[in-house]
């Protein structure tokens, strides 16, 4: 049985391109940096957001982390927005493995206020951690895009404080996209940047890390202590580099796709969708006025062919990617209305 899944952009399927260049890839051992097609790879998105080198790493997560912990020292303290995936869905790893200190800002949607970031800078005291690192989201996990506005004043305050910038763009081309800019007008904002390759872009496996070339050979060996040697790992940087090449240019379409999901679901009596938080290709929606019970409701679409996620803090969460059409969007708002009425 197909299924309609729309829990996220991580569950594509890798595409036919991607399992042809994996079978033939051409392999060696990673860890001794042989493998000629991790090596194609790291150039080829170092050279895509203008970075000096990149790494390949196994997930976002892992990404994040490695970065805090190659910039930080332990005990270092990291300005970070409150509502960022590095806070909120990273279990916690900044003090278990960089063992640093997360100093959260209140964020609009997101985005954060440049002077309080500025504010937040620890200044020289014998009773104050050091501040080793500004973390900024772009696109943000709420759905959201940060203007690059905001991303140049950040910055520049940080360079100002000789701090480093690191940039969570797990949907980095998502961002871009909606901006209708290259991606290396993003990245410029930032020092090291994380991007992945599974993240509606269909590759099974993989992100990158990218910055300066001490940095990565800093972050190389973190990535070895963290037991990311992946050893034959070109199987993986095949797929990663046909989702470079060949997906990236074709994100408007599920932009598109989430835009037009975002108005069929806001006809829907008791569905209160914020239009102007639909950027990319996720919509958040509340159902509050309804009488949807959000696990029964899991239950009868799956039983419908459909997978969604449970709501979370009283929102709903509907994401649109390559394996979701305009046809598989109109089933979802007939079965959301359908079972609507037996629920």
């Amino acid at each position: 049985m197909r299924f309609i899944d729309l829990r996220s952009d991580t569950v594509t399927l890798p595409t036919k391109a991607m399992k042809d260049a994996m079978y033939n890839a051409e392999v060696g051992d990673d860890v001794y940096a042989d493998d000629p097609t991790v090596i194609e790879l790291e150039a080829y998105a170092a050279e895509l957001v203008g970075k000096e080198v990149a790494i390949f790493v196994p997930s976002g997560t892992f990404g994040n982390q490695l970065a805090l912990m190659t910039h930080c020292r332990r005990g270092d303290e990291v300005i970070v927005g409150d509502d960022s995936h590095i806070v909120v869905h990273e279990v916690g790893a900044a003090s278990v493995i960089a063992g640093v200190q997360l100093r959260t800002l209140n964020s609009i949607k997101g985005e954060l206020n440049p002077l309080e970031v500025k504010s937040k800078i620890r200044g020289e005291d014998i009773h104050f951690p050091n501040t080793g690192l500004i973390c900024l989201e772009n696109a943000h996990s709420n759905g959201r895009v940060i203007p690059l506005e905001n991303m140049k004043s950040i910055y520049t305050i940080a360079k100002e404080n000789n701090l480093p910038v690191h940039l969570d763009g797990a949907r980095l081309f998502n961002a871009s996209t909606y901006l209708n800019v290259n991606v290396r007008e993003v990245t410029k904002y930032c020092d090291s940047v994380m991007f992945c390759l599974s993240k509606g872009l269909c590759a099974p496996i993989g992100s990158i890390l990218a910055g300066s070339r001490d940095f990565i050979d800093k972050a190389r060996k973190g990535r070895k202590l963290m037991g990311g040697g992946l050893r034959q790992a070109g199987f993986l940087a095949a797929a990663g580099l046909v989702a470079l090449r060949e997906m990236t240019g074709r994100l408007k379409e599920d932009h598109d796709n989430a835009s037009y999901l975002a108005e069929e679901l806001s006809k829907v009596p008791g569905i209160k969708v914020d239009m102007e938080d639909v950027h990319i290709n996720m919509v958040f929606f509340k159902a509050d006025e309804t009488k949807y019970d959000s696990d029964k409701l899991v239950q009868e679409f799956y039983n419908k062919g459909i997978k969604i996620n449970s709501s979370e803090n009283g929102e709903f969460r509907f994401v649109t990617n390559y394996w979701v059409s305009k046809e598989d969007i109109d089933y979802v708002i007939t079965t959301l209305k359908d079972t609507s009425k037996n629920i």
